[in-house]
């Protein structure tokens, strides 16, 4: 008989999702204020560094909204319901499962982003190019950053032309979701993530097939690898 291992997560992981699911089920309003550091403190049992990371974390993610002098409020409700339900999400999907889609997602966009380098037009390059522009907006909330990022994935499977590909795609489009989620918690390895995303780019932009599949690969490779450190 197999059970699959307890998956481990930080005491930061658990007050964000403590404090999310608080302001889900007491249906807190946008800019309604949170108790203070110090009442946060008490009532969860954890140090001052730990509260202030995932305080962080759930501002990132638009969940809340840290004004300095002033104290913590609830962050925009638009970008609330999804937050909290891909953050959700994203703790009862183990790590394995993940994977399994991060390796199937592999295969399609790597494939994907061969084709877009043949096939890209100017117009297509152009629209790419805004997205990833977009995408270094530092103060762009951490939802919409997770929606626009699958939306340059999903423009690369268009532009690739294959039919199949796009459905495919659209199918696991909940859990590419919550991989990102999963592999990109900080804005650290947001940046990174740029970074490789302007790779693929250039490719495309050169032309150049065996580059963009190259970069594409590089980019997926780190999804799984961080995937990989969190398996037990």
């Amino acid at each position: 008989m197999q059970i699959e291992a307890i998956e481990r997560q930080t005491t930061a992981d658990l007050v964000v999702q403590r404090i999310a699911l608080v302001i889900k089920e007491q249906n807190l309003s946008a800019g309604e204020r949170l108790p203070g550091e110090h009442e946060l403190v008490q009532q969860l049992k954890v140090s001052r560094p730990v509260l202030r990371e995932a305080l962080a974390r759930l501002q990132s993610m638009g969940l809340v909204d840290i004004q300095r002098g002033r104290g913590t409020f609830v962050g925009n409700r638009t970008s609330l319901a999804n937050c909290v339900r891909l953050l959700r999400s994203a703790v009862t999907i183990s790590p394995q499962e993940l994977r399994g889609y991060a390796e199937l997602r592999t295969a399609i966009e790597v494939q994907a982003a061969r084709q877009a380098a043949e096939r890209a037009t100017d117009d297509d390059i152009a629209e790419l190019t805004a997205m990833l522009k977009q995408l270094d907006d530092q103060n762009l909330p951490y939802a919409e950053a997770l929606e626009l990022d699958f939306r340059f994935h999903r423009r690369l499977i268009d532009i690739a032309g294959n039919p199949l590909m796009q459905n495919m795609i659209e199918v696991i489009y909940e859990f590419v979701l919550i991989q990102m989620v999963r592999t990109t918690p900080s804005q650290r390895e947001n940046a990174h993530v740029r970074k490789l995303h302007k790779a693929i780019l250039r490719a495309i932009r050169a032309r150049d097939p065996d580059a963009a599949a190259e970069a594409m690969h590089q980019h997926m490779q780190a999804v799984l690898d961080r995937l990989g450190r969190e398996t037990p």
